[in-house]
């Protein structure tokens, strides 16, 4: 089982330079192929393998459904779908949103072989981990109309699961929308499952982040370069997530970009967006 890989350049060694991009939650690789890669100079285009990868659980890679959706199983992946089998001796990575909590796993693990790290609405560090509150019910016998209902529900998710992996869903939506050029945006959210998007918002967003110091103090000791582009009006990451990042490595490199939020720091601008990445890797 591997990832689905999109990107540039993949069919060959002898270029200089490599970059894996993340993306974020409720999304896939679709996010950089519209923007970043639409934008980049040729100079990139000629000296540079860029590799987006659809996360385990969304866009056209694999939906397990015996799979928990872990830091683990998203690092393992791409190793396993890019950087053993291009034999990746060093590589560039970029994220946005969730997807920066795998990029900082990642790192973290190989961080012998990272050259920069640039990331988009940072996710927060464990001083702003989410609480969760649980409550334990007493067990109690299923009456025989509840277990019907209960087993219809079951049911009722499978078919919903196999709808949300796309294919009609979007068919849906071209007839609704009477549009056969859906924007990647609408099919993206189609492409998942129930499982994969509800283990992914516990294992990932809410449980990864108490990780995220220590990925922070690996990278700090290595000298990694890290770049976090953060739009000021964001209210999902809010811009305190991104200044308690500079808190733990002052060498961090802070972007506040104005009138931008969670979304449109990258596709509000993704010429500026791509420039900036072309110049942090330069430099």
């Amino acid at each position: 089982m591997k990832l689905c890989v999109a990107g540039s350049n993949l069919v060959y060694i002898n270029v200089n330079e490599n970059v894996i991009f993340i993306h974020g939650f409720l999304s896939s690789s679709s996010l950089w192929k519209q923007t970043v890669f639409l934008n980049l100079s040729a100079h990139l285009r000629q000296n540079y393998r860029l590799f987006a990868v659809d996360l385990l659980g969304f866009g056209r890679s694999p939906k397990p459904e015996d799979c928990l959706y872990t830091l683990r199983d998203h690092v393992e992946m791409i190793e396993r779908s890019v950087i053993v089998p291009f034999e990746l001796d060093s590589f560039h990575l970029v994220a946005q949103s969730m997807g920066c909590v795998i990029a900082l796993a990642l790192a973290a693990l190989c961080f012998s072989k990272i050259n920069h790290f640039g990331s988009s609405c940072e996710s927060s560090s464990s001083s702003y981990t989410w609480k969760i509150v649980s409550a334990a019910l007493e067990a109690k016998p299923l009456s025989r109309s509840l277990n019907f209902l209960l087993r219809v529900k079951m049911l009722l998710h499978k078919l919903s699961s196999a709808l949300l992996q796309g294919v009609l869903w979007e068919w849906i939506l071209m007839l609704v929308t009477r549009r056969r050029d859906l924007h990647f945006l609408m099919t993206d959210v189609t492409r998942h499952t129930h499982h994969s998007a509800w283990h992914m918002m516990h294992n990932v967003v809410c449980g990864g982040a108490r990780f995220l110091d220590g990925y922070l103090e690996v990278l700090r000791a290595a000298g990694a370069r890290i770049l976090v582009v953060q739009g000021r009006k964001d209210e999902v990451a809010p811009a305190e997530c991104s200044l308690n990042l500079m808190m733990k490595d002052p060498e961090i490199k802070l972007q506040i970009i104005p009138n931008s939020d969670h979304s449109s720091v990258i596709l509000g601008r993704a010429k500026e967006f791509t420039r900036d990445l072309e110049r942090f890797w330069a430099s």
